[in-house]
């Protein structure tokens, strides 16, 4: 049998998978409901407020919630920030497009969000085997590239039927229901965190850790710079909807590799900087900027390498951080990248105005940083200061 079918065999992983990927629809569902919500009545500048408000609350919230989740138990934090998530999509669809309300709601929105994908990655030890704990990552990494294909067409659907709102509203039930069969699962509400002595910097006193935090945002930054250029590319080639095409295929890629990368083994210290480099080599052949179809097809070759890059940085965060921390820990990262994405799709809006061939040059540039960062953390022989 292979390794997919006895992760997907092993008790509560399909279940937990499944119910993992319905609650975090909204990650990529909501941006683009709140921004055609706000571009019913204002600019698009007030949209990229709302949505960047949205972004905002989800980065900070995060390690909050982990590190309530870490000292307690994960069924109530999920319910408790799911229904605030809730109440803010609902204030956002009943503001009657004032700003107030709808700032306040996109913010309310990202706080809520519930930490869905560190609970799990939380919960694979105890789960599956040890030799399987590293598929099963890459298993859970891989899967998660199909959020970022259905969920704009989820919003897209409910909003062609019943208006701006309705992609709202969706947005908060489908959260509310992944959570509801997740927390509702023995093995969650089971699982408690680890008894150890606690740290007010949590996982972040270890400064190797910190070091991979910067490689992840550089990580991040890269990926994050892709929808920006490739929305310029296909303007350029005078179809703006090529766009989604294009970004799908970069999410097919990441999916092969996920799916790829789950029969390696988890490897020494330095599997995190080989995987890295090859994320980042990945991103060099963008800049032949050739035509849709080569385009696609490199655009998926760049994808390849993210879920290996990912599954190596949660399995050496694991083993970095203190007993305890696991769930602080995997939502640092998911900040960290959240922010590096944010920050790269910044950076490279004035360089795709300069050309698109500049656009396509930053994503190879902060790989290079992550590759720099991934190696000091993996290599250096003493503690590196903090």
């Amino acid at each position: 049998m292979s390794a997919l079918g006895k992760l997907l065999k092993t008790p509560y992983v399909a279940r937990l998978l499944i119910a993992s990927q319905i609650g975090r629809l909204p990650m990529a569902s909501a941006p683009l409901a709140l921004l055609l919500f706000a571009r019913e009545a204002h600019s698009l500048a007030v949209a990229g407020l709302v949505v960047g408000a949205y972004t905002a609350g989800m980065a900070v919230s995060a390690p909050i919630l982990a590190r309530i989740v870490d000292r307690w138990r994960q069924p109530p934090v999920l319910w408790g920030s799911t229904l605030l998530s809730g109440l803010g999509f609902l204030l956002v669809a009943l503001s009657g497009h004032a700003i107030a309300p709808t700032v306040a709601g996109a913010v309310l929105g990202g706080l809520g969000t519930p930490p869905l994908e560190a609970c799990l990655r939380a919960l694979w030890p105890e789960l599956v085997a040890a030799d399987a704990v590293a598929a099963a990552y890459s298993l859970d990494i891989a899967v998660q590239e199909v959020i970022y294909v259905t969920g704009p067409l989820v919003t897209l659907l409910a909003v062609g039927i019943a208006g701006p709102p309705a992609g709202l509203v969706v947005a908060a039930l489908l959260q509310l229901v992944g959570v509801a069969v997740f927390a509702s699962t023995p093995a969650v509400r089971v699982w408690r965190g680890v008894a150890a002595s606690r740290h007010w910097a949590g996982p972040l006193r270890v400064a190797r850790f910190v070091v991979i935090l910067l490689g992840v945002m550089c990580a991040g930054a890269a990926i994050g710079s892709l929808p920006v250029v490739v929305t310029g590319y296909a303007e350029a080639a005078g179809d703006r909807s090529l766009s989604g095409w294009l970004l799908a295929a970069q999410a097919v890629g990441a999916l092969a590799g996920g799916l790829f990368y789950m029969r390696a083994r988890p490897g020494g210290p330095g599997r995190l900087p080989l995987v890295t480099a090859g994320l980042a080599l990945g991103f060099v052949p963008l800049l032949l900027v050739p035509d849709p179809g080569w385009m696609a097809v490199l655009l998926a070759v760049a994808g390849f390498s993210l879920p290996p890059v990912l599954t190596a940085v949660f399995l050496t965060a694991d083993r970095l951080t203190p007993a305890g921390t696991a769930v602080e820990a995997f939502a640092w990262i998911i900040t960290a990248f959240t922010v590096g994405s944010a920050a790269g799709a910044a950076i490279t809006g004035p360089l795709v105005g300069e050309s698109i061939r500049a656009g396509f040059t930053f994503a190879p540039v902060a790989g290079l940083l992550a590759v720099a960062a991934m190696s000091v953390a993996s290599f250096a022989r003493r503690p590196v200061p903090a």
